[in-house]
């Protein structure tokens, strides 16, 4: 009795967060025609389940498409047949889409820190392929919006890594739009902590991903995750004063 209420504590503060984002970012209008980019992830299934929720709901009127694309040359995978099933369960409209690129040198260790600052990393490369194939397969299918699945960790993150290493504080914003094409990107899961998510998972029997990427682990982010949680520990209240200092900032739309 006291695991299922702590159950549905978790649904209903995950549910409430999401909705939250959406009033307070101003993420979604009536009619807008939104594409969720579904890596596999337990972050993208969660976000992929929110938004199926909200489009059942007549106020506002959205509808909502998903997007998985496949890299040819990085060895992970997801059960294309699971996210398929997944998509039908909520009657979200699937698209899958194969692409690669070209590793050239950049899975080598650079030799100087000029060399560094040039080459382009496999993680950047496969990031920059795949929200290409994703902003193509948007403008075709005619949405205005694109939802990805940061949470307010990764956000949190990146605006360390950026003060860190780019001399500037700035995460990954709520809201986005793009300047030379009609999309803005949308992180309607902005406001959950992934600790939340990953027990809502759980709690949801998501199948998890066949096999990880092989860079997964050789990310400054990664360096960053374990410095933020060192923050943490030193100020429990590390989380939310670098969430104000953001948003007081102008840093989330």
């Amino acid at each position: 009795m006291i695991q299922e209420k702590e159950l549905k504590s978790l649904e209903n503060r995950v549910i409430r967060r999401f909705h939250k984002a959406l009033a307070d970012y101003r993420l979604t209008a009536d009619g807008d025609h939104i594409l969720v980019a579904v890596s596999g992830g337990k972050d993208s299934l969660c976000l992929l389940e929110l938004m199926a929720r909200q489009a059942r709901i007549h106020k506002p009127a959205i509808r909502v498409e998903a997007v998985h694309v496949r890299m040819e040359n990085i060895s992970y995978a997801t059960s294309t047949d699971y996210l398929q099933r997944f998509c039908r369960e909520w009657g979200v409209p699937f698209h899958l889409l194969t692409t690669r690129f070209d590793l050239g040198n950049a899975s080598q260790q650079p030799a100087d820190a000029k060399t560094l600052r040039r080459q382009k990393t496999p993680c950047f490369l496969c990031s920059w392929n795949r929200r290409k194939q994703i902003f193509n397969l948007a403008q075709q299918l005619g949405c205005n919006k694109i939802a990805l699945g940061h949470h307010q960790d990764d956000i949190i993150h990146t605006a360390l890594m950026n003060l860190l290493f780019q001399g500037r504080f700035e995460g990954m914003p709520a809201s986005l739009s793009m300047e030379r094409m009609p999309l803005t990107i949308i992180r309607p899961l902005c406001l959950q902590t992934e600790a939340d998510l990953k027990a809502f998972a759980q709690m949801k029997g998501y199948e998890k991903q066949i096999k990880n990427c092989p860079y997964e682990e050789q990310t400054r982010r990664q360096a960053v995750a374990q410095l933020f949680g060192k923050m943490e520990q030193l100020n429990p209240e590390a989380r939310f004063s670098i969430w104000k200092a953001l948003e007081s900032d102008g840093k989330m739309l």
